[in-house]
């Protein structure tokens, strides 16, 4: 038997590693609606330079979204009630990219600092906070704009979104619908312009096609155990979630 070589052999447990770390995240996906690229892409980071690891997500966190977005049905219903949130999200993705497309790494690194610390308040703020009605239609171009901001930076557009959302009280089958329909309308152009500015490139693009499998087996077994969950305990392991990235965000 030849020996096995010392690189290829940590190939092989760098590619297990990211398999493992993808079929997490599509489990936590598939039982929560959220949590792919919050848990998938401080797990990669350690392994991977940080576009190259952005760039491994871009087609499990688009099917993922279009496959709940279509699950979830009422479609139109979700593009009524958050459309000045995903317009004002569009702009300041775009704007966000333009303006950091010159950042030198150390630079990179403190902006992504400040969203870490930027997120974790809004995660910690969204556990307790209440969204009326009538406070919906000027907080969710609010919400978009700083959501924009963040994913122009990091791609983390999860923590203020998955807050907000909680914050509106939604039926858990409501809340994984709209994240998703928010998460798909916001990544199109977010990985877009970041391969047009040149934060990952094509080679990132086609790896991530093989990023599926472990998503969609992940996501089968999340959407199984989701169903099994009671509207309490959804809410429960939401506010866990939450609580779990925000100690790995700040570790990170």
């Amino acid at each position: 038997m030849m020996p096995v070589d010392g690189v290829a052999l940590s190939l092989l447990v760098l590619w297990f590693a990211c398999f493992g770390a993808i079929v997490l995240g599509g489990l936590v996906k598939g039982t929560l609606g959220v949590g792919l690229p919050l848990v998938v892409l401080p797990l990669l980071s350690l392994l991977l330079p940080a576009p190259r690891a952005m760039g491994l997500l871009v087609m499990p966190v688009l099917l993922s979204n279009l496959w709940q977005a279509i699950e979830g049905k009422r479609l139109n219903e979700g593009l009524r009630r958050f459309g000045g949130l995903l317009v004002c999200q569009f702009v300041a993705t775009l704007a966000a990219i333009h303006l950091t497309r010159n950042l030198s790494v150390q630079g990179f690194n403190v902006l992504l600092a400040i969203v870490v610390m930027v997120a974790v308040g809004m995660m910690a703020v969204g556990a307790t906070f209440r969204v009326n009605p009538s406070q919906e239609r000027w907080m969710g171009p609010l919400v978009g704009g700083v959501a924009g901001v963040m994913a122009g930076v990091s791609t983390l557009t999860g923590p203020i979104l998955i807050a907000y959302l909680l914050a509106l009280k939604l039926h858990k089958d409501e809340f994984i619908r709209s994240i998703s329909i928010i998460y798909l309308l916001g990544s199109v152009p977010m990985y877009g312009t970041m391969m047009w500015y040149g934060r990952f490139g094509w080679t990132e693009v086609a790896l991530s096609c093989l990023a599926l499998i472990p998503m969609f087996v992940g996501l089968r077994m999340g959407r199984l155990l989701r169903h099994r969950l009671s509207e309490t305990v959804f809410r429960r392991l939401l506010l866990g979630l939450l609580t779990a990235l925000s100690v790995l965000l700040i570790t990170k």
